[in-house]
This record gives structure tokens, C-alpha cells and sequence, in this order.
């Protein structure tokens, strides 16, 4: 009668805690309500349509709307095939000896740019891949300039750029470089994707990102050109276009090689129990679950995380200012209330955000609620290389925690137009750095670290619902 009387009292409270776990927060998880009104994919040097690895068809550009005037240009295939980079749009070029321009008809508003390129030698006629220098410049926007696909060092590249239309026509005007004599112009596609503004800080829909090292805000506006320097999935593998959410197309690089050092943390999944769910501040298209899905923190051992930073490394362009997304949510116990995980973030070696405590920033939201924090770098000119370093630490200041430890889940760095307009920055060392998005769809092995999956609690208060559940059984 007793084990008949517990089992009553025990169906009873988890149908209590079932309810308190949809009545403690509205917030649900969201499908994307975003449909890009423009989705162009050109397949450039071919003609008719062609189906890419990931399903998606790409137009030619021969005797297309997009492309008067072709007669004047070359389209030509590579001597040479990787076969670790896609047949399309890889395998025809269209090359340009004198200015081209492409102009395509679109709907007013923001845009992805995506510029595709095979270094290669190509043929019919011949064109050897040292001479191709060129430049891309897209209204009063210099996008690359005397840019060589060939010394970055990739079987593939990829140049990713967010502008703005103000009119009905989108204009790409590719230039071969006054140097060397027989320097050359190639493209092997352009993808254009409408997007949100999710930039735009000079309305009150976002906030005015922070300069790290000062009292001072940066405006985003309608009228800033940005170009994608790295987008990380942090502690995940690598995330495609096909499934990136919006649907807008990005790829988000698995974090790995940009740690700095060998204290890199572990990775793990979100718990099965936690279903991610955007609030209305983080709609769905900022970044997809399987970016806020995983994770990176420093490890299990607080008093060995107390001796260093997790940091993330990543190689810029002198001379320009920066805008850095990093995307933040709890995934998985212990943390499911406020001070249990806080930590400090220093981007350059200054502090851009003390006592960061991503439960707290959710609002009431709890587990499985995404957030994301902007802020704005500049880098004075110089003729060195440079590196941006992102890194967290514990903080101590409002201990004791149930572990002193940080975490992190995405990364995004932006780079933002000059004064002149201009985005151009010089050519790397052979070698010596990646671009971001430089192989779409590449093998990826993610993180070679051990995966823990720990049970997840929804929140506080049904985490006391269930311990009054286990007292009550005793009873």
C-alpha cells in the first residue's frame, strides 16, 4: 500500500514538473521565419545549370543576364583537378584581361557576396596561376585588391562580404592588377544572398557594440561594408551551408586550429534533454543549433583553469577595425543557474566584459537559450602581421562557483570597410595563414578532445522540484 501510495505521489509531481518546465519561460524553440528574397548562384566560364555536391543548382554565366558582353572575356576549365574541391563552380573560370562587370537585379537590402576560387593554371588558352592578380570592387566598395588566389596557400578559397543595396542592381566589377605584364582576372563563382541587417546598430534594434579598452560605442550602419574574416563553430565539427539556418548559406569552421597553445579545453555536446531555444533577441538565423549545440570550456579542474585563458587566435588585416560575435549558451549540468559558470573576456589583451555569466544574460531564460555579445577592435596600421586573440578566464570576484570555469560556442570576426571604402588588404605569405571559408564542405574530423554528455537540469526550480520528488519517495 505504501509503494502503491508513493508511485501516486511521484506520477503526480512529474506531471508538476512537467508543467513548470513549459511554464517557467515561454520561450520556445523556433523554426527560421527568414526567406532570402534574392539567392543568386553563378557558375562562372560555363553555360546551363549544374548541381553542386550540396544539391543546389548553379547558373552559367555564358550569354546570361548577369554577364553582357562575355565575347570579351575567356571562360576556361583548370589543367589540373584537386580532388578535394567540388567540380562546381570550381572547374570553369571565367577570366578577365581588361574590367568586366557583372550586374545582377535584386531586391533592396543587405547581401552576402560570396567570391569562389580554383587557384589553378588554366587552359584554352593558357594562364599560369602567378600572373592572376586582380581587384573586385562592387559600387563605391573595394572588395579585393591586387588579391592573388594562388598565395593563400588553399586548393580553394572562399571571400565572403556583407553589402548593403540601396537600389534594384548589384554591380561586381573584376579588374586584373596593373602587375605583372600578363596578370589576369578569374572568378570561378559568385553567390548572392539576401540577408538580415543583423549589423545595423545605428536604430535602436541593437545595441551599440563597445570598443574593447574604452568608455566608447561603435555605430554599424546601413552603409558599412563588412567582409568575413572567420566564423567558428566552437567545440563542434564543421557546419555547411545546406544546414546552416536563415537558410543563409554560411559555413561555420570547426575552432580547433585556432586555439592557441595546447590548453584547448574540452568539447561537448548539448545534453539530449536541452533543446535550444531562441528568444526573440537572438532570432533563429544568427546562428544555427548546431553552432549553439556544442561547446568549448576550459575542463572539469577549477583550480588548474584558475593557471590559464582559454584563448582563440586568428590572423587580421592591419590598418582596419574589427566587429567580433561571440555566441554564448549553457548546454549542459551543472550550470543552470546564475553563478555557477562566470568568467572575464579579454580581446587583446584587454578586457572587453568582467563577470560575463551567460545564464544571467538569457533574462529568466535559463538553459538552452542562446545569447550573443558584439564588440569592435581596431588594429593601427603596421607592415607586421597581425593576430587577434580572444581569450576567457574565471572570475573569482563573486565566488565561490560550483566550478571556476568559461565557456563558449561560436565565434564570428567581421572586418569593416576603411574611410575610402575599401576592405583590400595585402596578400598573405604563402602558407602562413588561412582565410576563412577557404574550402567549403572540406572533411572534418572536429575535436580530437574527449566528449562528455552530462544530464542537463532546465532550470533551478525544477531542479527543486525533483529533489522534493526524491524526499517524497522515502517518505
Amino acid at each position: 500500500m505504501k509503494t502503491h501510495t508513493r508511485n501516486q505521489r511521484l506520477s503526480l509531481l512529474l506531471l508538476v514538473v512537467a508543467a513548470m518546465s513549459f511554464s517557467i519561460n515561454p520561450i520556445s524553440a523556433q523554426k527560421s521565419t527568414y526567406v532570402p528574397s534574392d539567392n543568386i548562384l553563378v557558375n562562372c566560364g560555363s553555360s546551363g545549370n549544374s548541381t553542386a555536391p550540396d544539391g543546389r543548382t548553379w547558373v552559367g554565366d555564358t550569354n546570361s543576364n548577369y554577364a553582357v558582353g562575355t565575347d570579351k572575356t575567356i571562360s576556361a576549365i583548370p589543367a589540373s583537378q584537386d580532388p578535394s574541391v567540388p567540380t562546381v563552380p570550381y572547374m570553369t573560370a571565367r577570366i578577365f584581361q581588361t574590367q568586366f562587370t557583372y550586374s545582377f537585379t535584386v531586391s533592396p537590402g543587405r547581401k552576402f557576396i560570396r567570391l569562389y576560387f580554383y587557384p589553378s593554371n588554366y587552359t584554352n588558352p593558357n594562364f599560369v596561376d602567378s600572373d592572376s592578380f586582380l581587384s573586385v570592387s562592387s559600387g563605391p566598395f573595394t572588395l579585393l585588391s591586387n588579391f592573388s588566389a594562388l598565395l593563400t596557400g588553399q586548393s580553394s578559397v572562399i571571400r565572403e562580404f556583407s553589402v548593403n543595396v540601396s537600389s534594384n542592381t548589384l554591380k561586381l566589377t573584376f579588374a586584373p592588377a596593373p602587375a605583372p605584364k600578363n596578370a589576369f582576372a578569374f572568378v570561378n563563382g559568385i553567390e548572392i544572398v539576401s540577408m538580415p541587417d543583423f549589423f545595423d546598430s545605428s536604430s535602436n534594434k541593437l545595441d551599440q557594440p563597445p570598443i574593447v579598452g574604452t568608455t566608447s560605442t561603435f555605430v554599424v550602419d546601413q552603409y558599412t561594408t563588412l567582409q568575413t574574416v572567420a566564423r567558428l563553430n566552437v567545440g563542434g565539427n564543421t557546419v555547411n551551408p545546406p544546414d546552416d539556418s536563415g537558410p543563409l548559406y554560411r559555413t561555420w569552421e570547426n575552432d580547433e586550429q585556432y586555439i592557441y597553445g595546447a590548453a584547448g579545453g574540452v568539447t561537448y555536446p548539448k545534453d539530449p534533454n536541452v533543446t535550444i531555444r531562441y528568444p526573440t533577441s537572438v532570432p533563429s538565423y544568427i546562428a544555427p543549433t548546431d553552432v549553439y549545440g556544442t561547446a568549448r570550456s576550459m575542463g572539469p579542474n577549477p583550480q588548474l583553469n584558475l593557471k590559464f585563458n582559454l584563448t582563440w587566435t586568428i590572423s587580421v588585416d592591419a590598418g582596419f577595425t574589427y566587429l567580433v560575435r561571440l555566441h554564448f549558451c549553457e548546454i549542459a549540468a551543472p550550470v543552470t543557474q546564475i553563478n555557477m559558470r562566470v568568467f572575464d573576456i579579454f580581446i587583446n589583451n584587454k578586457t572587453a566584459r568582467s563577470a560575463f555569466d551567460v545564464i544571467r544574460q538569457t533574462n529568466g531564460g535559463g538553459v538552452g537559450v542562446p545569447v550573443y555579445k558584439d564588440y569592435i577592435v581596431f588594429f593601427p596600421n603596421s607592415t607586421e602581421s597581425q593576430d587577434l586573440w580572444i581569450a576567457l578566464h574565471p572570475n573569482t570576484d563573486n565566488g565561490p562557483h560550483v566550478g571556476y570555469d568559461a565557456e563558449m560556442n561560436g565565434l564570428e570576426v567581421f572586418k569593416l570597410n576603411d574611410s575610402t571604402g575599401s576592405l583590400a588588404g595585402p596578400n598573405p605569405p604563402m602558407f602562413m595563414r588561412k582565410p576563412a571559408n577557404s574550402t567549403p564542405g572540406a572533411p572534418n574530423n572536429g575535436s580530437n578532445k574527449s566528449h562528455k554528455s552530462s544530464a542537463a537540469i532546465a532550470g533551478g526550480v525544477i531542479g527543486g522540484a525533483l529533489a522534493l520528488v526524491l524526499v517524497l519517495l522515502v517518505v
